[in-house]
């Protein structure tokens, strides 16, 4: 459940805490309620009046009549918020003609600390008897007849009553009058029973035996709660109530019918608003009915255990509280329909994270990227499985509908439709079950004096009224049938109750699944509770990283986000705390299940698989229900006579009085019961508080326990009893202070985890985020900026606000821009990039392209400086938001900004990894070392360019051109350049320095040095050059950025490198023997720990094995060690022609039957490869074809045993000094040793390297 019950102490005892009468004041008269009769559909204040109504269809004001005690202390009555909740519609009248079955529903008050107390409302019509409301009712209906006369018609037209309006003289006129049970703990079944049964006894004839007063009193005074895993049976007016609670160690007392929730919704559509529920996105409920929207509330958040929801949770929205749906952080809320509203035009303030929910149609619609719960094809197949073993039908009534669908407006069902799903659940025959509403009809019409007359009447004439009759004739079959046996009642309690545990079961089992082992993962680094509370902000509680690199593949898209949520914090915090106090009684439950899951399945790996593992404990869990409630534990004290006076307690017959104050107020002091269980229990929480938290003080501990949760917590439902205009002001100033606080966390944990080691050395905690954890939380910062620019909107324009105002705001600047003559695309820093996201094909919505404009800005590090140009326009920003708006809180928008400008520290490819299938435009530069050098040659060159996603094919240079563009299917981060000429014509030598390319949407330009010449007869003679790039970080004067950023990627060799280890007169100095056994060691580590990232947090291998500081570039060095690379009057030798030489020496040793066995295959995969390497058409060069030789040897795991080889070749000797390495048996062997480690790891070449090659 997402909230505690109740409070401690004495609270523990009642099973009810108050009763309540709502109804109409007689002396006050008729009020108008223009807040309750709002239009959800018009929100503008003051249009709830709707005089265009006809005075019956209106509503007015109700007020509390009586409540009963006065107050309780553990518990003060709140009369505004119980008024506003008996009758969130306020009174309503009808006539004689219309239809007044009695309605129920039920609601939820939710305290500042997440304590909850319960309410249950039995509504019904009563006739009015007061002259003056009638009256006033006339006088209404005249001013409306007369308003809405036609001109042509006569005169004496105005005062002839309208059909079906109100008549004093000829209409008997009705008003709601509310019975309300407020209690701790959510006995739904058993309050209804209650005050069904309250009802009855003043229409009934006779009247039952004792005066109202002792049951009520009974109710508050004398039946206890029933004791954790006990039965408990009290007495109503007519019949015996049975309720039970759950033991210390089952799920918590869940009383609302999931069976309900799940035919409103259909299975799978609640499967879906669980899932949105779960990430803490906005949920919205619409329903005619109020039970309903309670149905399906409690029904979800009690899905969610172990977790609870932390946020604003309101099931039943009262119409004065509409601006509460302003509210930017995400909530849990139910909205009252009226008939025929049509959905599509509710003004809601913002869509981007709002998961809307049609209750009455079965229909939902789900934010954007929206991520699946894991396995929730057979997560829905067994929960059907389920809801079938009880008779229901998993597809009940009409089809599930979402947004994702095509449908037709979903406010517009069918009424046949509506009939049809109706008539399925009336005519459920399964269990012989009367349908609720069939019941409460004949209980009302059981005893009622007017219908028994007219059905002696139509006897008499031989007609019967045969409605009433079957509805008599099956209770009648139902109680035969079983002798001794329950009640319907009972029957139908036994039967939702063994439902909505096993249904809660197979929820609870997928989170044991998914969690079994998250205790491995919590970071426990406080030595004690102040100490931890004191850090909390800045502590790291649980290893993210490490958690998800553990789960099955199919899990991450949702853990992803669920680790990030509130609910999973303040779970992970009640574990931490577990350390110092008691367990938090979900987790306790959680954790005892997690233990017996791991006691069956020795294994712990086969917990995290990713197949489905149904849930074992279904029969277990129902027949610990059934135990219970077959055997009553306890039977409370019996309703009886109470100390009154004669004739107190005499009521009319169909009107439901004024109870004894007196008596029903003094009811704690009379109860001698009470007062000792309560002196009991007080004993009990003083020992309780002298024994816990010794040495911390209360106030702090519940100061940083506040702020150690998120925004919300306080918020969680508005306050009821005061709204007035400063009140609303303060929840909204709130709202505002809460979004700051959440840009604050949410950038600087974004900023801290992507500065990886160095944030580690400045004290910020851990290190590690990985790819799916950067998109999660880029993901939760477009939604908070969404939020932002949501909250107060003065009218909403589309369901994305952020993007509506950057529409608004381009259209400005290009009317100011045809004004003046002038290019005026500030905010966009070029025109290019908002048009490129208007362009993108592959967005359909506003929503998408304004978290495609927030990630393109990011990655250009320039969505602050967007921003701020974008608000810069006030007179813009006024028209469009109201004054307590964040946007338009000076202060707190600079702050905003500042903590996005801090953004810009670090480099986010969040545009570029996301959209993968659009066209990108690429810029190519390539840069000569001599001036002219391009000019003078003769051959034609190409250039293939080369990222994560792909590469853009060999592109042809025009000649003498040193610059060119190109579109092509996002590459992504770029990886290399192959660069090459045809070496035609008498020039054909060129000298380049490097190659630059720069995408044109994002802006990320790449360098590919080179430094080496491409032509025969020069350098190793080669024509094509496979370059590896880094990414350039632009340092201007001016730049933020400066001196912070992520380190870049591995690049090509330089020039500088080239020369001193190929040419015995290079500069520079060479490395020594342990520098280069250093460096190669250092290669293979990198290689290793590449493979041991998760799969999609990888990079380029190409990086690794080609760059500088690479595998390549280590064995060079080891092979350059004490080689004769060059004599006087000689030319210069590459490692390349060693190799060719000992490749010839070993295939002749092996025509002569050297090499033998395994040694003989070695010796020929090594020449098959230089020959095939040779052989290509590709002029890679020497050096180009040793990078190969090597890599192709990594990848198929010869290349440890081609050295040996290699070593004991007679041409060693003549080509290596005494003092190589290559001739030092113990370095050889340790150089092998290492490259062996790579055995492990499936290495895969990009193409660009292994172009040509036929093994």
């Amino acid at each position: 459940m997402s909230g505690s019950y109740g409070a401690s102490g004495p609270a523990a005892c009642h099973f009810a805490h108050y009763f309540v009468i709502c109804g109409i004041d007689t002396e006050s008269g008729l009020e108008s309620d223009e807040l309750a009769g709002r239009d959800p559909q018009n929100r503008v204040p003051g249009a709830g009046e709707n005089f265009e109504q006809s005075p019956l269809k209106r509503t007015f004001k109700s007020k509390v009549l009586a409540h009963y005690p006065e107050n309780v202390e553990w518990n003060p009555f709140d009369q505004d918020a119980v008024n506003m909740l008996c009758m969130p519609k306020g009174l309503s009248f009808r006539t004689q003609a219309d239809q007044r079955l009695p309605q129920f529903h039920s609601f939820i008050i939710t305290k500042e600390d997440g304590s909850r107390t319960y309410g249950f409302v039995h509504t019904f019509y009563e006739e009015v008897t007061s002259p003056q409301i009638c009256s006033a009712m006339q006088t209404l209906y005249q001013m409306h007849n007369a308003e809405h006369a036609d001109p042509s018609s006569s005169s004496a037209s105005f005062s002839s009553p309208a059909v079906g309006g109100y008549d004093l003289s000829r209409d008997t006129l009705y008003v709601t009058k509310a019975l309300c049970l407020i209690t701790p703990m959510p006995f739904m079944h058993a309050c209804r029973q209650f005050l069904s049964q309250l009802h009855r006894a003043v229409t009934v004839v006779p009247a039952p035996p004792l005066p109202l007063e002792s049951y009520v009193y009974n109710i508050l005074y004398e039946v206890p709660l029933p004791a954790p895993g006990r039965t408990l049976k009290f007495h109503g007016v007519f019949e015996p109530i049975v309720c039970q609670r759950p033991g210390l160690g089952e799920l918590q007392l869940a009383d609302f019918p999931l069976s309900e929730a799940f035919s409103l919704l259909g299975v799978e559509n609640l499967v879906q608003v669980f899932t949105c529920t779960l990430l803490e996105m906005q949920i919205l409920l619409f329903s005619q009915d109020y039970q309903r929207l309670m149905t399906v509330a409690e029904g979800i958040t009690t899905l969610l255990f172990p977790f609870q929801w932390q946020h604003v949770y309101v099931p039943i929205l009262p119409a004065s509280l509409f601006h509460f749906l302003d509210a930017p952080v995400p909530y849990l809320m139910g909205l009252q329909s009226k008939e025929d509203t049509d959905c599509s035009k509710l003004e809601l303030p913002q869509e981007a994270n709002l998961c809307f929910v049609d209750i009455d149609n079965r229909y939902i619609e789900l934010p954007e990227d929206f991520p699946q719960f894991p396995n929730k094809t057979e997560f829905i197949q067994e929960l059907s499985e389920v809801l079938l073993s009880f008779g229901i039908s998993s597809n009940m009534g009409a089809p599930p509908r979402t947004h994702r669908s095509p449908v037709s407006n979903p406010c517009t069902l069918s009424r046949e439709r509506k009939a049809m799903a109706l008539q399925q659940l009336e005519d459920d025959g399964r269990n012989g079950n009367l349908a609720g509403e069939e019941l409460a009809v004949l209980e009302l019409l059981q005893g009622n004096t007017t219908l028994e007359r007219l059905q002696a009447l139509t006897k008499r004439t031989g007609v019967t009224v045969a409605c009433v009759d079957a509805l008599r004739a099956r209770v009648k079959s139902q109680l035969t049938d079983k002798p001794g046996a329950q009640t319907v009642a009972e029957d139908e309690e036994l039967r939702n109750a063994k439902l909505n545990v096993q249904l809660r079961e197979v929820f609870a089992s997928r989170f044991i699944t998914m969690f079994a082992d998250y205790e491995a993962f919590v970071i426990q680094s406080a030595p004690d509770l102040e100490t931890w509370l004191t850090n909390r902000e800045q502590m790291h509680n649980f290893d993210k990283a490490s958690f998800l690199s553990d789960q099955p593949e199919p899990y991450l898209p949702f853990l992803s986000h669920f680790i990030e949520t509130q609910m999973f914090a303040t779970f992970i915090d009640n574990k931490i705390m577990s350390q110092w106090e008691e367990k938090e009684p979900l987790l306790r439950v959680f954790d005892a299940r997690i233990d017996k899951a791991h006691l069956y399945n020795v294994r712990a790996p086969s917990l995290r698989s990713s197949s489905y593992q149904r849930c074992s404990v279904l029969k277990e869990s129902a027949l610990a229900i059934e135990q219970r409630l077959m055997k009553v534990d306890h039977t409370a004290i019996h309703p009886h006579l109470l100390d009154m006076k004669i004739g107190q307690g005499k009521y009319e017959q169909g009107f439901f009085p004024k109870l004894q104050a007196d008596v029903l107020n003094t009811g704690t002091a009379n109860n001698k019961w009470f007062q000792r269980t309560a002196t009991t229990q007080r004993k009990q929480d003083q020992h309780r508080q002298q024994t816990a938290h010794l040495s911390l003080d209360n106030n702090l501990k519940e100061r940083y326990m506040q702020e150690a949760r998120s925004l919300g917590k306080n918020l969680r439902q508005p306050k009821l009893s005061d709204l007035s205009p400063a009140v609303i002001a303060q929840t909204n100033w709130k709202f505002v202070e809460g979004l700051l606080k959440e840009c604050r966390m949410k950038t600087k944990r974004m900023l801290v985890e992507k500065m990886g080691h160095e944030a580690v050395e400045l004290g910020h905690g851990e290190a590690n985020i990985t790819g799916l954890e950067e998109n999660t939380l880029i993901a939760s910062l477009c939604d908070l900026l969404e939020r932002i620019w949501s909250h107060g909107l003065q009218v909403k324009q589309g369901k994305s606000a952020l993007w509506s105002h950057l529409l608004l705001y381009q259209a400005r600047e290009e009317k100011a821009e045809q004004q003046s003559h002038m290019d005026v695309f500030g905010v966009f820093n070029q025109p290019c990039l908002f048009r490129h996201i208007q362009s993108m094909s592959e967005i359909k919505t506003d929503v998408g392209r304004a978290r495609a404009w927030i990630r393109l800005s990011l990655e250009k590090k320039l969505l602050s400086q967007h921003l701020k140009r974008l608000l810069s326009q006030q007179a813009l920003t006024k028209n469009l938001y109201k004054r307590y708006a964040f946007l338009r809180c000076e202060e707190e928008k600079e702050q905003f900004l500042f903590h996005l400008l801090s953004l810009n520290a670090v480099d986010y490819f969040c545009f570029t990894s996301v959209f993968t299938t659009i066209m990108i435009p690429y810029r190519v530069v390539i840069i000569p070392i001599k001036k002219l050098s391009n000019a003078m040659t003769t051959s034609n060159p190409w250039v293939c360019v080369s990222g994560e996603l792909g590469d853009s094919g060999i592109m042809q240079i025009p000649k003498n051109v040193l610059e060119m563009t190109f579109d092509c299917q996002n590459l992504g981060k770029l990886t290399t350049v192959q660069l090459g000429h045809d070496n035609a014509g008498l020039l054909a030598k060129w000298l380049v320095d490097c190659v630059m390319v720069r995408n044109e949407i994002t802006g990320h330009t790449y360098r590919f040095p080179c430094g080496r010449w491409l032509g025969k007869g020069v350098d190793d003679g080669s024509l094509e050059r496979v370059l590896i790039g880094e990414l350039v970080v632009p340092c201007g004067e001016e730049d933020p950025r400066r001196g912070c950023y992520t380190p870049p990627l591995q690049r090509s060799p330089s020039q500088i490198r080239r020369i001193s280890i190929t040419s015995m007169s290079g500069r520079g100095s060479k490395p020594n023997s342990a520098q280069i056994q250093e460096a190669v060691g250092e290669a293979v580590s990198n290689i290793i720990k590449h493979f041991h990232k998760p799969e999609k947090e990888r990079g380029s291998l190409t990086v690794l094995l080609c760059g500088e500081n690479s595998l390549v570039a280590a064995l060079e060095q080891f092979f350059h060690h004490g080689f004769k690379s060059a004599r006087l009057f000689q030319k210069t030798m590459f490692i390349w022609d060693f190799v060719e030489k000992a490749g010839a020496s070993m295939e002749s040793a092996d025509q002569m039957g050297d090499f033998q066995g395994p040694l003989g295959m070695t010796c020929q995969s090594l020449c098959h490869y230089i020959n095939a390497i040779n052989s290509t058409s590709r002029s890679i060069g020497k050096d180009g074809k040793f990078q190969l030789l090597v890599c192709l040897g990594t990848r198929d795991y010869l290349l440890p045993k081609w050295l040996p080889l290699l070593v004991e070749c007679p041409v060693v000797q003549q080509m290596y000094e005494d003092t190589a390495l290559l001739r030092d048996s113990s370095t050889v062997s340790a150089l092998i040793r290492n490259l062996e480690t790579l055995r492990d790891f499936p290495i895969t070449l990009e193409s660009s390297l292994v172009k040509g090659i036929d093994l």
